[in-house]
């Protein structure tokens, strides 16, 4: 290894654990309108901390922290939100994707305390100059997870730990950073993952 690589390794540590900060706006691209949204996210890897019914030892994905969801209706003029305690998050080069369990909504929000939900972030880096985010999300709702059946409406789907479409929507305002690490191995070598 060359004294510089070396060098560049020292400089850029890598995480020990994955996670996913910020908080930002975004605009729908398939739906123009003057509501404000944003997410705030404060998660962190929390590997084999959940145990689950036959995996005792919890899963490398586990995670712990919160999730705020804030909606402004420019229609109704009051915002409505959500706060999600998270259950899973596993990161890739500038990507994340994580779960939450909804805890709490604010009067005259949807009923969907107990739910899971499920976000992605792209975390483009300071935007290349331009002065603007580069930054994406994408959330398991509106349209994006459905389960459609026959003539019946389509109804939203359950959403799965870790489960999330692709960051689709672009950040206006703020930005998230994601810190990526690797899923570890399991504590010991007679886990569920260990082959």
């Amino acid at each position: 290894m060359s004294v510089a690589a070396s060098a560049d390794q020292e400089e850029k540590p890598r995480p020990i654990r994955a996670s996913v900060v910020g908080s930002a706006e975004f605009v729908l691209p398939y739906h123009q309108d003057k509501d404000v949204r944003s997410f705030t996210f404060d998660a962190q890897a929390a590997p084999y901390s959940r145990p689950l019914p036959g995996i005792p030892g919890g899963l490398p994905t586990d995670a712990r922290g919160t999730v705020t969801v804030s909606h402004y209706s420019a229609e109704r003029d009051i915002t409505y939100t959500s706060k999600g305690r998270v259950d899973c998050l596993v990161t890739g080069v500038r990507t994340a994707t994580l779960t939450a369990i909804i805890t709490e909504v604010s009067p005259g929000g949807p009923p969907i305390v107990g739910n899971r939900v499920g976000f992605s972030v792209y975390d483009g880096g300071e935007g290349k100059g331009k002065g603007r985010s580069t930054d994406r999300v994408g959330f398991s709702w509106n349209g994006v997870n459905l389960l459609p059946k026959g003539s019946a409406p389509p109804g939203e789907a359950p959403v799965g730990t870790c489960m999330a479409p692709a960051p689709y929507a672009p950040v206006t305002k703020g930005g998230y950073a994601v810190a990526h690490a690797e899923l570890p191995a399991p504590p010991s070598a007679t886990g569920p993952f260990s082959g």
